[in-house]
């Protein structure tokens, strides 16, 4: 029986972004997948050393209305749907936001973006960097972690154009 695979082109770098690569491809490669993921334009910022500046971007996103992490349970039962308006005026209203979410985040007990990427390593699946963007964007290899690739779209469509599922993200 030949073995199933799964492409994933990565091509988002926000802390909500960031789950979705990382738990599919971790997922797929636990249930026997070979898994390759191709980060791309901000997708990059998901394979930096340094992870914490990563955020949440809700302006714009009719899918962020969140409920509160804290607080008594009236407060928490509230869907805090803020207008964009809002948004766009309040300073600092996108690290408010990434706060509310990390703790939501830690409150649920849902794993952290590095434990997840380096359960993705562990399980074997193939990162690459876009080559390309890693230069248009002035990266340096130095700023991204060990054990990945650097390829261009061809690397991507060899192994893309031979799997089972190929999703973009």
């Amino acid at each position: 029986m030949e073995t199933k695979k799964m492409a994933l082109i990565a091509t988002k770098g926000t802390l909500d972004w960031a789950y979705p690569p990382f738990i599919l491809a971790s997922t797929a490669a636990a249930l026997g997948y070979e898994v390759q993921i191709f980060f791309t334009f901000y997708g990059l910022q998901l394979l930096k050393k340094d992870l914490s500046g990563l955020k949440v971007s809700p302006l714009g996103n009719p899918g962020m209305p969140m409920k509160m992490p804290f607080g008594p349970k009236w407060l928490k039962e509230i869907s805090w749907n803020i207008p964009n308006a809002v948004q766009s005026l309040v300073p600092g209203y996108e690290n408010v936001a990434t706060t509310l979410m990390k703790q939501t985040i830690k409150n649920n007990g849902v794993a952290t973006i590095p434990d997840l990427r380096e359960l993705c390593q562990e399980a074997d699946v193939k990162m690459i960097a876009c080559q390309m963007t890693v230069e248009l964007f002035g990266f340096d290899h130095s700023d991204f972690i060990g054990n990945i690739e650097y390829g261009g779209a061809a690397t991507f469509f060899e192994f893309a154009g031979e799997t089972d599922i190929c999703l973009f993200i």
